[in-house]
Protein backbone atom coordinates (compact mmCIF):
# COMPACT_ATOMS: atom_id res chain seq x y z
CA UNK A 1 0.00 0.00 0.00
CA UNK A 2 1.48 3.41 -0.48
CA UNK A 3 1.68 6.14 1.92
CA UNK A 4 -0.54 8.57 -0.53
CA UNK A 5 -2.99 8.79 -3.23
CA UNK A 6 -2.87 11.48 -5.92
CA UNK A 7 -4.97 11.54 -8.52
CA UNK A 8 -1.91 14.15 -10.46
CA UNK A 9 1.57 14.24 -9.40
CA UNK A 10 4.50 16.84 -11.01
CA UNK A 11 8.08 16.15 -10.89
CA UNK A 12 9.47 19.27 -10.78
CA UNK A 13 8.42 22.92 -9.79
CA UNK A 14 9.83 24.69 -12.70
CA UNK A 15 7.59 27.25 -15.24
CA UNK A 16 6.46 24.29 -16.52
CA UNK A 17 6.12 21.50 -13.34
CA UNK A 18 4.46 24.35 -11.10
CA UNK A 19 2.15 25.59 -14.21
CA UNK A 20 0.76 22.14 -14.46
CA UNK A 21 0.24 21.19 -10.82
CA UNK A 22 -1.67 24.71 -10.59
CA UNK A 23 -3.74 23.77 -13.75
CA UNK A 24 -4.41 20.48 -12.74
CA UNK A 25 -5.57 21.46 -9.43
CA UNK A 26 -8.29 24.00 -11.35
CA UNK A 27 -9.84 21.44 -13.09
CA UNK A 28 -10.39 19.21 -9.67
CA UNK A 29 -7.66 16.86 -9.59
CA UNK A 30 -6.16 15.88 -6.07
CA UNK A 31 -2.68 17.21 -7.25
CA UNK A 32 1.15 17.01 -5.57
CA UNK A 33 4.66 18.44 -6.57
CA UNK A 34 7.70 16.58 -6.10
CA UNK A 35 11.02 19.12 -5.94
CA UNK A 36 14.28 17.78 -5.40
CA UNK A 37 15.35 21.49 -4.89
CA UNK A 38 14.43 24.90 -4.23
CA UNK A 39 10.85 26.01 -5.91
CA UNK A 40 10.43 27.39 -9.18
CA UNK A 41 13.20 25.02 -11.00
CA UNK A 42 16.34 25.81 -13.13
CA UNK A 43 14.80 28.53 -14.70
CA UNK A 44 13.65 30.88 -11.44
CA UNK A 45 16.53 29.74 -9.44
CA UNK A 46 19.63 29.38 -11.72
CA UNK A 47 18.35 30.79 -14.70
CA UNK A 48 15.94 32.98 -16.76
CA UNK A 49 15.15 34.93 -13.23
CA UNK A 50 18.51 35.68 -11.78
CA UNK A 51 20.24 35.89 -14.99
CA UNK A 52 17.49 38.68 -15.88
CA UNK A 53 18.40 40.78 -12.65
CA UNK A 54 22.34 40.98 -13.48
CA UNK A 55 21.57 42.04 -16.77
CA UNK A 56 19.57 44.77 -15.23
CA UNK A 57 21.85 46.00 -13.19
CA UNK A 58 24.40 46.12 -16.44
CA UNK A 59 22.02 47.89 -18.33
CA UNK A 60 21.42 50.62 -16.19
CA UNK A 61 25.38 50.90 -15.07
CA UNK A 62 25.88 51.40 -18.77
CA UNK A 63 23.01 53.90 -18.84
CA UNK A 64 24.62 55.69 -15.82
CA UNK A 65 28.26 55.56 -17.63
CA UNK A 66 26.58 57.71 -20.94
CA UNK A 67 24.37 59.97 -18.92
CA UNK A 68 26.00 62.96 -20.38
CA UNK A 69 23.92 61.30 -23.90
CA UNK A 70 20.83 62.88 -21.77
CA UNK A 71 21.87 66.16 -20.58
CA UNK A 72 22.79 64.51 -17.29
CA UNK A 73 25.72 64.09 -14.86
CA UNK A 74 27.05 61.15 -13.00
CA UNK A 75 30.26 61.71 -11.79
CA UNK A 76 32.46 58.60 -10.08
CA UNK A 77 29.93 55.89 -11.32
CA UNK A 78 30.92 52.51 -9.68
CA UNK A 79 29.43 49.25 -9.22
CA UNK A 80 30.10 46.10 -6.40
CA UNK A 81 30.04 42.44 -8.45
CA UNK A 82 29.00 41.13 -5.34
CA UNK A 83 26.08 43.23 -4.41
CA UNK A 84 24.70 42.91 -7.71
CA UNK A 85 25.06 39.30 -7.11
CA UNK A 86 22.89 39.60 -4.15
CA UNK A 87 20.48 41.45 -5.50
CA UNK A 88 19.73 38.68 -8.40
CA UNK A 89 19.51 36.32 -5.08
CA UNK A 90 16.88 38.53 -3.41
CA UNK A 91 15.05 38.81 -6.90
CA UNK A 92 14.94 34.92 -6.55
CA UNK A 93 13.48 34.58 -2.90
CA UNK A 94 10.88 36.91 -3.43
CA UNK A 95 9.95 34.80 -6.60
CA UNK A 96 10.18 31.64 -5.18
CA UNK A 97 7.96 32.80 -2.33
CA UNK A 98 5.30 33.95 -4.91
CA UNK A 99 5.04 30.05 -6.19
CA UNK A 100 5.08 28.56 -2.80
CA UNK A 101 1.88 31.26 -2.30
CA UNK A 102 0.56 29.58 -5.64
CA UNK A 103 0.81 25.82 -4.90
CA UNK A 104 -0.77 26.74 -1.36
CA UNK A 105 -3.93 28.63 -2.52
CA UNK A 106 -4.19 25.96 -5.21
CA UNK A 107 -4.46 23.38 -2.18
CA UNK A 108 -1.57 21.41 -4.14
CA UNK A 109 0.75 19.00 -1.82
CA UNK A 110 4.29 20.23 -2.01
CA UNK A 111 6.23 17.29 -1.15
CA UNK A 112 10.61 18.04 -1.04
CA UNK A 113 12.79 14.74 -2.14
CA UNK A 114 13.52 13.10 -5.23
CA UNK A 115 11.14 11.29 -7.14
CA UNK A 116 11.73 7.84 -8.71
CA UNK A 117 9.16 6.21 -10.56
CA UNK A 118 8.72 2.54 -9.31
CA UNK A 119 5.62 1.10 -11.33
CA UNK A 120 2.67 2.72 -14.17
CA UNK A 121 1.05 3.99 -11.20
CA UNK A 122 3.83 4.11 -8.10
CA UNK A 123 6.87 6.53 -7.48
CA UNK A 124 8.83 6.81 -4.82
CA UNK A 125 10.44 9.97 -2.78
CA UNK A 126 13.49 9.80 -1.07
CA UNK A 127 13.88 12.43 1.26
CA UNK A 128 17.10 14.83 2.89
CA UNK A 129 16.71 12.36 6.07
CA UNK A 130 16.59 9.34 4.14
CA UNK A 131 13.46 8.51 4.84
CA UNK A 132 11.16 7.21 1.46
CA UNK A 133 7.15 7.54 0.91
CA UNK A 134 5.67 5.99 -1.85
CA UNK A 135 2.76 7.57 -3.73
CA UNK A 136 -0.10 5.86 -5.98
CA UNK A 137 -0.83 8.54 -8.56
CA UNK A 138 -3.61 8.44 -11.46
CA UNK A 139 -1.13 10.28 -13.61
CA UNK A 140 1.72 12.10 -13.51
CA UNK A 141 3.60 14.61 -15.33
CA UNK A 142 7.61 14.89 -15.89
CA UNK A 143 8.65 18.37 -15.56
CA UNK A 144 12.81 17.41 -14.52
CA UNK A 145 14.41 20.19 -17.25
CA UNK A 146 17.34 20.48 -18.72
CA UNK A 147 21.16 21.18 -17.76
CA UNK A 148 24.56 22.42 -19.53
CA UNK A 149 25.88 19.37 -21.16
CA UNK A 150 29.54 18.44 -20.59
CA UNK A 151 32.15 17.44 -23.24
CA UNK A 152 35.68 15.69 -21.89
CA UNK A 153 37.27 18.32 -23.99
CA UNK A 154 35.53 21.19 -22.35
CA UNK A 155 36.14 19.87 -19.00
CA UNK A 156 34.38 22.40 -16.31
CA UNK A 157 35.89 22.46 -12.86
CA UNK A 158 33.45 24.68 -11.11
CA UNK A 159 36.11 27.20 -10.26
CA UNK A 160 38.01 29.10 -13.29
CA UNK A 161 36.44 26.85 -16.56
CA UNK A 162 32.75 27.13 -15.36
CA UNK A 163 29.03 27.17 -17.05
CA UNK A 164 26.02 29.35 -16.45
CA UNK A 165 25.29 27.96 -12.82
CA UNK A 166 28.45 28.86 -11.49
CA UNK A 167 28.54 32.04 -13.78
CA UNK A 168 25.34 33.53 -12.18
CA UNK A 169 27.19 33.39 -8.70
CA UNK A 170 30.33 34.76 -9.94
CA UNK A 171 31.30 37.17 -7.07
CA UNK A 172 34.68 38.83 -9.09
CA UNK A 173 34.80 40.29 -11.88
CA UNK A 174 37.28 38.53 -14.84
CA UNK A 175 39.40 40.49 -16.21
CA UNK A 176 39.54 38.41 -19.21
CA UNK A 177 36.63 35.67 -20.34
CA UNK A 178 36.44 33.26 -23.22
CA UNK A 179 32.50 32.05 -23.51
CA UNK A 180 32.18 29.41 -25.27
CA UNK A 181 28.94 28.80 -27.69
CA UNK A 182 27.40 32.13 -29.01
CA UNK A 183 23.39 31.11 -28.35
CA UNK A 184 20.88 33.01 -25.96
CA UNK A 185 23.18 32.12 -23.08
CA UNK A 186 26.69 32.87 -24.50
CA UNK A 187 25.82 35.89 -25.52
CA UNK A 188 24.00 37.28 -22.53
CA UNK A 189 26.64 36.56 -19.97
CA UNK A 190 29.19 37.79 -22.64
CA UNK A 191 27.18 41.28 -23.04
CA UNK A 192 26.97 41.31 -18.46
CA UNK A 193 30.49 40.70 -18.19
CA UNK A 194 31.84 43.32 -20.78
CA UNK A 195 29.74 45.57 -19.48
CA UNK A 196 31.39 46.19 -16.27
CA UNK A 197 34.81 46.10 -18.06
CA UNK A 198 36.05 42.41 -18.69
CA UNK A 199 37.78 41.96 -21.75
CA UNK A 200 35.69 39.23 -23.29
CA UNK A 201 36.69 36.77 -26.07
CA UNK A 202 33.08 34.62 -27.93
CA UNK A 203 33.49 31.49 -29.64
CA UNK A 204 31.04 29.99 -32.01
CA UNK A 205 31.35 26.99 -34.29
CA UNK A 206 28.54 27.85 -36.88
CA UNK A 207 29.01 31.18 -39.17
CA UNK A 208 26.87 33.81 -36.83
CA UNK A 209 26.22 34.05 -33.35
CA UNK A 210 22.92 33.37 -32.53
CA UNK A 211 22.88 30.89 -35.29
CA UNK A 212 19.09 30.40 -34.60
CA UNK A 213 18.12 33.81 -35.65
CA UNK A 214 17.44 35.88 -39.07
CA UNK A 215 20.99 36.52 -40.49
CA UNK A 216 20.88 40.02 -40.76
CA UNK A 217 19.89 40.08 -36.78
CA UNK A 218 22.83 38.32 -35.94
CA UNK A 219 25.65 40.51 -37.53
CA UNK A 220 23.58 43.54 -36.37
CA UNK A 221 24.14 42.12 -32.72
CA UNK A 222 27.26 41.20 -33.36
CA UNK A 223 28.74 44.59 -34.77
CA UNK A 224 26.94 46.20 -31.98
CA UNK A 225 28.86 44.25 -29.47
CA UNK A 226 32.14 44.28 -31.21
CA UNK A 227 31.66 48.45 -30.84
CA UNK A 228 30.07 49.12 -27.91
CA UNK A 229 31.32 46.67 -25.71
CA UNK A 230 34.35 45.61 -27.06
CA UNK A 231 33.70 42.08 -27.60
CA UNK A 232 35.97 39.76 -29.31
CA UNK A 233 33.39 37.21 -31.44
CA UNK A 234 34.94 34.54 -33.13
CA UNK A 235 32.78 32.50 -35.96
CA UNK A 236 33.45 29.38 -37.64
CA UNK A 237 35.51 28.12 -34.96
CA UNK A 238 36.18 26.13 -32.25
CA UNK A 239 38.14 25.91 -28.54
CA UNK A 240 40.27 22.49 -29.91
CA UNK A 241 41.91 22.24 -26.20
CA UNK A 242 41.93 24.43 -22.61
CA UNK A 243 43.13 23.78 -19.29
CA UNK A 244 43.32 25.21 -16.54
CA UNK A 245 47.13 26.09 -15.06
CA UNK A 246 47.14 27.14 -11.31
CA UNK A 247 44.45 30.34 -11.76
CA UNK A 248 44.42 31.00 -15.11
CA UNK A 249 42.97 28.84 -18.11
CA UNK A 250 44.34 28.54 -21.30
CA UNK A 251 42.79 27.69 -24.60
CA UNK A 252 43.57 27.09 -28.10
CA UNK A 253 40.92 28.60 -30.57
CA UNK A 254 40.83 27.18 -33.93
CA UNK A 255 39.26 29.38 -36.92
CA UNK A 256 40.17 28.40 -40.95
CA UNK A 257 42.89 25.99 -39.80
CA UNK A 258 44.88 28.89 -38.48
CA UNK A 259 45.61 28.21 -34.15
CA UNK A 260 45.90 30.96 -31.94
CA UNK A 261 46.41 30.81 -27.95
CA UNK A 262 44.32 32.49 -25.35
CA UNK A 263 44.59 32.76 -21.71
CA UNK A 264 42.67 35.24 -19.03
CA UNK A 265 40.94 33.88 -15.39
CA UNK A 266 38.26 32.21 -16.19
CA UNK A 267 36.37 30.20 -19.24
CA UNK A 268 32.31 29.69 -19.19
CA UNK A 269 31.50 26.76 -21.63
CA UNK A 270 27.40 27.80 -22.88
CA UNK A 271 27.18 24.78 -25.36
CA UNK A 272 24.89 22.38 -25.61
CA UNK A 273 21.93 21.02 -23.05
CA UNK A 274 21.05 17.37 -21.97
CA UNK A 275 17.58 16.48 -20.49
CA UNK A 276 17.78 15.18 -16.75
CA UNK A 277 16.19 11.70 -17.50
CA UNK A 278 18.48 9.81 -14.85
CA UNK A 279 17.25 8.01 -11.83
CA UNK A 280 13.89 8.66 -12.67
CA UNK A 281 13.09 5.25 -12.78
CA UNK A 282 11.84 5.31 -16.74
CA UNK A 283 12.90 2.16 -17.25
CA UNK A 284 10.43 0.99 -15.16
CA UNK A 285 7.62 2.04 -16.97
CA UNK A 286 8.90 0.92 -20.39
CA UNK A 287 9.97 5.01 -21.10
CA UNK A 288 13.25 5.40 -23.86
CA UNK A 289 15.19 8.75 -23.61
CA UNK A 290 16.78 9.46 -27.52
CA UNK A 291 19.74 11.83 -27.15
CA UNK A 292 19.27 12.51 -23.37
CA UNK A 293 15.59 13.64 -23.99
CA UNK A 294 12.10 12.04 -23.53
CA UNK A 295 10.02 11.42 -26.73
CA UNK A 296 6.50 12.45 -26.45
CA UNK A 297 3.39 12.71 -28.56
CA UNK A 298 1.44 16.03 -29.39
CA UNK A 299 -0.38 16.43 -26.00
CA UNK A 300 2.98 15.49 -24.33
CA UNK A 301 2.43 12.13 -23.44
CA UNK A 302 5.35 9.32 -23.14
CA UNK A 303 5.35 5.68 -24.47
CA UNK A 304 3.71 5.04 -21.03
CA UNK A 305 -0.12 6.80 -22.00
CA UNK A 306 -0.71 8.04 -18.28
CA UNK A 307 3.07 9.29 -17.90
CA UNK A 308 3.08 12.97 -19.97
CA UNK A 309 6.46 14.80 -19.81
CA UNK A 310 6.93 18.54 -20.31
CA UNK A 311 9.55 21.42 -20.86
CA UNK A 312 13.56 20.99 -21.47
CA UNK A 313 13.24 17.43 -20.59
CA UNK A 314 11.52 16.57 -24.10
CA UNK A 315 13.84 18.28 -25.82
CA UNK A 316 11.61 21.17 -27.83
CA UNK A 317 12.78 24.73 -27.74
CA UNK A 318 14.37 24.63 -24.47
CA UNK A 319 12.17 27.93 -23.33
CA UNK A 320 10.73 28.83 -20.27
CA UNK A 321 7.48 29.87 -21.85
CA UNK A 322 7.09 26.96 -23.71
CA UNK A 323 7.33 24.82 -20.60
CA UNK A 324 4.74 26.73 -19.14
CA UNK A 325 2.21 26.08 -21.85
CA UNK A 326 3.05 22.49 -22.51
CA UNK A 327 2.05 22.17 -18.59
CA UNK A 328 -1.41 23.50 -19.06
CA UNK A 329 -1.91 21.06 -22.37
CA UNK A 330 -0.61 18.34 -19.93
CA UNK A 331 -2.95 19.03 -17.11
CA UNK A 332 -5.72 19.52 -19.36
CA UNK A 333 -5.32 16.40 -21.24
CA UNK A 334 -4.65 14.18 -17.93
CA UNK A 335 -8.09 15.04 -16.72
CA UNK A 336 -9.84 14.61 -19.76
CA UNK A 337 -10.72 18.25 -20.83
CA UNK A 338 -10.45 19.26 -24.62
CA UNK A 339 -7.30 20.89 -25.41
CA UNK A 340 -4.86 21.81 -28.29
CA UNK A 341 -1.61 20.91 -29.57
CA UNK A 342 1.04 23.51 -29.10
CA UNK A 343 2.01 25.51 -32.49
CA UNK A 344 5.91 25.63 -32.54
CA UNK A 345 5.76 28.19 -35.41
CA UNK A 346 4.51 30.40 -33.15
CA UNK A 347 6.58 30.33 -29.98
CA UNK A 348 8.55 33.44 -29.81
CA UNK A 349 12.57 33.59 -28.68
CA UNK A 350 14.16 35.96 -26.99
CA UNK A 351 18.05 36.85 -25.92
CA UNK A 352 17.97 39.58 -23.42
CA UNK A 353 22.07 41.29 -24.38
CA UNK A 354 21.54 44.67 -25.02
CA UNK A 355 20.53 45.53 -27.81
CA UNK A 356 18.04 42.88 -27.06
CA UNK A 357 16.85 39.89 -29.75
CA UNK A 358 13.37 38.75 -30.41
CA UNK A 359 11.88 36.61 -33.39
CA UNK A 360 8.69 34.41 -34.01
CA UNK A 361 8.44 32.44 -36.82
CA UNK A 362 10.75 31.27 -39.79
CA UNK A 363 13.64 33.59 -40.51
CA UNK A 364 14.24 35.02 -44.40
CA UNK A 365 16.63 32.14 -45.10
CA UNK A 366 14.00 29.47 -43.80
CA UNK A 367 10.79 30.75 -45.19
CA UNK A 368 12.78 30.68 -48.85
CA UNK A 369 13.93 27.27 -48.16
CA UNK A 370 10.45 26.00 -47.68
CA UNK A 371 9.16 27.31 -51.06
CA UNK A 372 7.77 30.08 -49.55
CA UNK A 373 7.94 33.62 -52.06
CA UNK A 374 8.75 35.79 -49.87
CA UNK A 375 8.70 39.99 -49.39
CA UNK A 376 10.86 41.40 -46.58
CA UNK A 377 10.07 44.73 -44.44
CA UNK A 378 13.15 45.94 -42.85
CA UNK A 379 12.59 48.97 -40.47
CA UNK A 380 15.19 50.89 -38.84
CA UNK A 381 13.97 52.45 -35.23
CA UNK A 382 16.39 55.23 -36.21
CA UNK A 383 13.26 56.48 -38.34
CA UNK A 384 10.98 55.87 -35.14
CA UNK A 385 10.06 59.44 -32.89
CA UNK A 386 9.86 57.67 -29.80
CA UNK A 387 13.12 55.69 -30.14
CA UNK A 388 15.03 58.40 -31.20
CA UNK A 389 13.61 60.41 -28.23
CA UNK A 390 15.15 57.91 -26.00
CA UNK A 391 18.04 57.67 -27.48
CA UNK A 392 17.48 53.64 -28.48
CA UNK A 393 17.70 54.49 -32.23
CA UNK A 394 19.91 51.43 -32.86
CA UNK A 395 18.47 48.35 -34.52
CA UNK A 396 15.19 47.30 -36.70
CA UNK A 397 12.32 45.45 -37.26
CA UNK A 398 12.31 42.92 -40.27
CA UNK A 399 9.38 40.64 -41.47
CA UNK A 400 8.81 38.31 -43.66
CA UNK A 401 5.59 38.11 -45.66
CA UNK A 402 4.41 35.29 -48.27
CA UNK A 403 4.37 37.62 -51.37
CA UNK A 404 0.38 36.47 -52.68
CA UNK A 405 -1.08 35.68 -49.60
CA UNK A 406 0.61 38.00 -47.33
CA UNK A 407 0.70 35.52 -44.55
CA UNK A 408 3.22 36.89 -41.44
CA UNK A 409 5.56 33.68 -41.66
CA UNK A 410 8.33 35.33 -39.67
CA UNK A 411 8.85 38.79 -37.54
CA UNK A 412 12.60 39.57 -36.10
CA UNK A 413 13.73 42.09 -34.46
CA UNK A 414 16.63 43.95 -32.71
CA UNK A 415 16.45 46.83 -30.49
CA UNK A 416 16.70 47.53 -26.56
CA UNK A 417 13.29 46.28 -26.21
CA UNK A 418 12.81 43.20 -28.51
CA UNK A 419 11.66 41.31 -25.83
CA UNK A 420 8.56 43.65 -25.09
CA UNK A 421 7.77 44.27 -29.00
CA UNK A 422 7.76 40.89 -29.97
CA UNK A 423 4.29 39.87 -28.41
CA UNK A 424 2.57 42.03 -30.97
CA UNK A 425 4.62 39.61 -33.83
CA UNK A 426 3.38 36.70 -31.65
CA UNK A 427 -0.35 37.24 -31.55
CA UNK A 428 -0.64 38.68 -35.22
CA UNK A 429 1.06 35.25 -36.16
CA UNK A 430 -1.22 32.92 -33.97
CA UNK A 431 -4.41 34.66 -35.36
CA UNK A 432 -3.23 34.25 -38.74
CA UNK A 433 -3.24 38.00 -39.15
CA UNK A 434 -2.03 39.38 -42.95
CA UNK A 435 0.51 41.83 -43.46
CA UNK A 436 -2.42 44.40 -44.25
CA UNK A 437 -4.24 43.75 -40.94
CA UNK A 438 -1.21 44.98 -39.03
CA UNK A 439 -0.52 47.77 -41.57
CA UNK A 440 -3.81 48.87 -41.36
CA UNK A 441 -4.16 48.72 -37.34
CA UNK A 442 -3.65 52.11 -36.04
CA UNK A 443 -0.76 51.84 -34.05
CA UNK A 444 -0.02 54.75 -31.26
CA UNK A 445 2.33 57.66 -31.45
CA UNK A 446 4.89 58.01 -30.72
CA UNK A 447 5.40 54.71 -29.41
CA UNK A 448 8.13 51.73 -30.47
CA UNK A 449 5.30 49.55 -31.42
CA UNK A 450 5.17 51.67 -34.78
CA UNK A 451 8.27 50.09 -35.95
CA UNK A 452 6.34 46.46 -36.75
CA UNK A 453 3.36 48.78 -38.31
CA UNK A 454 5.80 50.17 -40.94
CA UNK A 455 7.98 46.89 -41.61
CA UNK A 456 5.04 45.55 -42.66
CA UNK A 457 4.00 48.52 -44.47
CA UNK A 458 7.57 48.36 -45.95
CA UNK A 459 7.48 44.77 -47.08
CA UNK A 460 3.74 45.76 -48.62
CA UNK A 461 5.13 48.53 -50.83
CA UNK A 462 3.89 51.47 -48.45
CA UNK A 463 5.94 52.79 -46.40
CA UNK A 464 5.57 56.24 -44.98
CA UNK A 465 8.45 57.31 -43.15
CA UNK A 466 11.11 55.30 -44.76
Amino acid sequence: MADRNFDCVVIGSGPGGYVAAIRAAQLGLKTAVVEKDAPGGICLNWGCIPTKALLKSAELYQSMCHAQTYGLSASEVSFDMGAIVDRSRRVVDKMSKGINFLLTKNSIEYIQGLAEIKGPRLLQVSKQKGEKETIDFEKLIIATGARPRNFTSLPVDEERIINSRHALALRELPSRLLVIGAGAIGVEFAYFFSSFGTEVTLVEMLDRILPLEDQEVSQGLANSLRRNNKIKIHTSAKVSSMRRVGETVEAEIEAGGVKTNWSGDYALVAVGMQGNVERLGLENVGIIPQKNFIPVNDYLQTSAPNIYAIGDVIGTPLLAHVASHQGIIAAEHSAGVSTHPLDYNTIPACTYCQPQVASVGLTESKAKESGYTVKVGKFPFAAIGKAVASGEGDGFVKVVIDSQSEEILGVHILHAHASELIAEGTIAKALEATATSVFNTVHPHPTLSEGLMEAMGLALGRAIHL
